[in-house]
């Protein structure tokens, strides 16, 4: 079985998504659950979880519809305001329902590089624990140093990284990546997710060469199992197509044994995110 962890929906509107300017033109249309099942049906992915892109709790219901309606959508990260006093009412109406599997906040966005320390976000965070719910970190490499510190305050709350913390492909630069890396991989209660890497380096110019120090660190920091395969669709169509991007999974972790692939490709999205694949997924 094959698992994208990582994908996003929306219906276009400039109002909605008005950080689509340009070089982001081709993501200014609708990408709707239609679009993506024939993308998986053709790489053979077998289920998906559909993750947040704008944060407005309306959102959540958006994704929860499409999950109700679709077998193959195994689960939604959707959006909670955790620095809001409020917030564990709404972890209290969420955690039950169908497909609700775990929250992220688009860290990477904020101006405050140290938001994430912030004691009203991590009240929400120590609100979400109890819930069983996942927190997705979505950060950029320059924000590592403040998640390992984050990561230290919740011992008993599990994440999982989004695209590898997204690395200066682009410029060919490990350093301090692969240090910080290393440092929140010790860290068990931190899964991580392959995904995100071709829209790091030049959309039009990067080789799969480039990627494979990144990915050889990230699967020597955390190994198989709390690695997680995930497309990145529809923002990966800037600089790889959907199908590419699954061949070039594959062929890297064709060296692993079996057991360790399932792990990439399944098991370690349905131990974190806790999904139940039915049997049509």
């Amino acid at each position: 079985m094959k698992i994208d962890a990582h994908h996003h929906f929306w219906s276009y509107s400039e109002a909605e998504y008005p950080w689509m300017k340009d070089p982001l033109g081709p993501l200014r249309r609708d990408y709707l659950p239609a679009n993506l099942h024939r993308e998986i049906q053709d790489a053979g992915i077998d289920g998906v979880v559909s993750v947040q892109v704008r944060q407005d709790l309306k959102e959540n219901d958006f994704f929860l519809d499409f999950a109700d309606q679709h077998d193959w959508i195994l689960g939604v990260v959707g959006w909670l305001p955790l620095c809001e006093d409020h917030v564990k009412d709404l972890i209290d109406q969420l955690k039950d329902r169908k497909g609700f599997v775990a929250c992220r906040h688009i860290i990477q966005d904020e101006p405050d590089d140290d938001y994430i320390l912030r004691p009203d976000f991590n009240a929400g965070i120590q609100a979400l624990t109890p819930s069983g719910l996942v927190y997705d970190i979505l950060i950029y490499e320059r924000q590592l140093r403040q998640a390992v510190a984050f990561v230290d305050r919740h011992p008993q709350q599990v994440f999982v990284l989004d695209h590898m913390a997204k690395p200066r492909i682009g410029e060919n630069l490990l350093e301090p990546w692969n240090t910080y890396m290393s440092q929140l991989a010790e860290r068990e209660n931190v899964y991580c997710k392959l995904s995100g890497m071709a829209t790091e380096a030049a959309w039009d110019a990067w080789t799969e060469e480039q990627l494979v120090p990144y990915l050889d660190h990230a699967l020597a920091c955390f190994g198989p199992q709390r690695l997680m395969f995930g497309s990145d669709w529809p923002v990966a169509l800037l600089a790889v197509d959907y199908g590419r991007w699954v061949n070039i999974v594959e062929d890297y972790t064709h060296k692993l044994s079996s057991d360790e692939q399932g792990r990439i490709w399944s098991g370690t999205a349905v131990e974190a995110y806790k999904l139940e694949p039915s049997g049509n997924a």
